[in-house]
């Protein structure tokens, strides 16, 4: 009897390709804004800039700090690294990066081989603590509509993931119970602990085989090895 009938998915770094996209929308604001003639190269200004924007997603997740600081902080406190004091140039960059950044389209290997094969036989579905307004954007680009019966975000949920509401709501939302659903994501913390607690089965994505010791309920490396995982 198949265990599960329920797939709940991340969306950034499980599916799009978050650190690609993302570079290649910071490249084009650096060249776009000029950013050459104060900032010695793109490298420097995305290495300063991955190091905030990690610190202020983390006090976003714990709600210390709202979307609309996010956004802009990012990069005013970026462009300070570089002597450069101008908070209307941040929001700009910041307004730039979300027009940009969900028009991007990679994704990571095996994403539509893996999504064709399950969503004939399970229920998809996206959980998100990403932005409303990139994270439906990015779907419809990428084709990935096709495959999921919902999207269901952070904003719209109320809750951050790992909060274990968060998870409770999507499957309130999707008529399921947690023995039936399986969550697949990157974070450890975000998807998998915050999925435990909920009582849901896991699948930890980690290509990169980073070291660790949680207790998770199956760990991949690449996407397509869910199908033997969920093979119907």
């Amino acid at each position: 009897m198949q265990k599960y009938t329920t797939l709940l998915f991340d969306l950034d770094r499980t599916l799009w390709d978050f650190d690609t996209n993302a570079e290649e929308a910071l490249r084009d604001i650096f060249a776009s804004f000029e950013l050459n003639s104060k900032i010695s190269s793109a490298n420097a200004f995305l290495r300063v800039y991955q190091k905030h924007n990690e610190r202020l997603w983390m006090a976003y997740r714990q709600g210390k700090i709202k979307k609309s600081l996010l956004r802009t902080k990012r990069f005013d406190l970026s462009l300070k690294d570089f002597g450069i004091h101008n908070e209307e140039l941040a929001a700009k960059m910041g307004e730039e990066y979300l027009r940009i950044s969900p028009n991007k389209t990679t994704l990571m290997p095996g994403t539509i081989e893996v999504l064709r094969f399950l969503h004939q036989h399970y229920r998809l579905y996206i959980l998100t603590n990403g932005f409303n307004e990139v994270q439906y954007l990015k779907m419809e680009r990428c084709g990935l509509n096709l495959f999921f019966k919902d999207i269901f975000t952070s904003e719209n949920l109320g809750y951050q993931k790992p909060h274990p509401i968060i998870f409770k709501k999507a499957l309130s939302l999707a008529n399921e119970k947690p023995s039936a659903a399986l969550m697949i994501g990157d974070d450890l913390e975000a998807d998998i602990t915050g999925a435990s607690k909920a009582g849901i089965d896991q699948v930890y994505f980690n290509p990169l085989k980073k070291v660790h010791q949680e207790d998770v309920t199956y760990e991949i490396h690449h996407l397509l090895e869910l199908k033997g995982i969920l093979a119907f």
